[in-house]
């Protein structure tokens, strides 16, 4: 068994068991990608993949635990270079965010500050993506840090920790009928067309679950991914919005009024979470830190979960 039998296992998997991505990803032919397969599978005497015909279908119950195994050893192999990069540049490197608009728009500015001040010389990357697409990143090693609201807690490969908790808000702009509603109600904005997050993202199902509650369907006139395309659409009076309280700025959304509607809406919260097993330099436990002091390296390695005590909200 070699290195590059089992990242050739690695990548078919990967793949969806399509040998000649599988071979595109590794940069070799699809012929030799079988090759490889078939002398791991002669050399242990079992057979890793189901088959028909030529074709991969999927893998036998060996080749699930082979792959397990295999995952480990090339985290393990990447953390070894981590290790050393760790030692030999300390405060040198990159750091890879994967965030949604959300987070990386109103929860991180400040944090980000704080830590390019601390490392200057960390290359530090914000992917924003969707809560599934932070969760893929995660896993293939290419993000060191996922924060969002869905997707991350439910995955056993990741260690996930709560950063702090919020609740969506209505915005309308001045002169809007609800303004005059006290207290605001469900019923009182189902009257209006709805302008919101797309399903999926930063607690959109916790919007539907409230409004479902009450056996209310929402005229739902627009979504979008982030707060300031809703908001842009509100102000130009195409519906009422609604945002994660953070995402409303006094200073800046001068045309547009916040009603108070927390108590309308579940507490959402927004997680930290990294892959277990996935070594971290020592400036991505500080990037964690500056978000929440709590959580310490040593809390993290030790998966101790801190009690939120932080809410952003309006």
């Amino acid at each position: 068994m070699n290195f590059q039998q089992l990242r050739i296992i690695h990548e078919t998997v990967r793949q969806n068991y399509n040998l000649t991505e599988a071979a595109n990803a590794l940069f070799t032919s699809q012929s030799g990608v079988s090759k490889h397969i078939k002398d791991l599978e002669d050399e242990l005497g079992i057979e890793l993949f189901v088959r028909k015909g030529k074709r991969l279908l999927g893998l036998t119950d060996p080749g699930k635990e082979l792959v397990e195994i295999v995952e480990r050893i090339l985290l393990d192999a990447k953390n070894v270079k981590r290790l050393a990069e760790q030692f030999s540049n300390k405060d040198q490197g990159r750091l890879t965010i994967a965030t949604t608009h959300t987070q990386a728009r109103y929860a991180l500015p400040s944090v980000v500050t704080q830590f390019k001040k601390a490392f200057p010389n960390v290359h530090l990357i914000l992917h924003q993506s969707s809560p599934d697409e932070i969760v893929s990143m995660l896993l293939d090693g290419v993000a060191d840090i996922g924060i969002a609201t869905e997707a991350l807690e439910s995955v056993v490969e990741l260690a996930s920790f709560p950063y702090y908790s919020w609740h969506h808000a209505v915005i309308v702009p001045p002169g809007h009928p609800l303004e005059s509603v006290y207290p605001l109600t469900l019923e009182a904005i189902a009257e209006f067309p709805v302008i919101t997050y797309h399903e999926g993202f930063t607690g959109r199902s916790g919007i539907d679950e409230a409004f479902a509650k009450m056996g209310i369907v929402l005229d739902i006139a627009m979504s979008a991914l982030d707060a300031d395309v809703i908001k842009t659409y509100v102000e130009l009076e195409l519906g009422v919005g609604i945002v994660a309280s953070m995402a409303f700025d006094p200073g800046r959304d001068t045309r547009l009024h916040l009603l108070d509607s927390s108590h309308l809406f579940q507490r959402n919260t927004t997680n930290i979470s990294v892959r277990r097993g996935h070594y971290m330099r020592g400036y991505a436990y500080r990037f964690i830190e500056l978000c929440l002091p709590s959580l310490t390296e040593a809390a993290i390695r030790s998966g101790v979960k801190p009690e939120v005590d932080v809410e952003l909200d309006d």
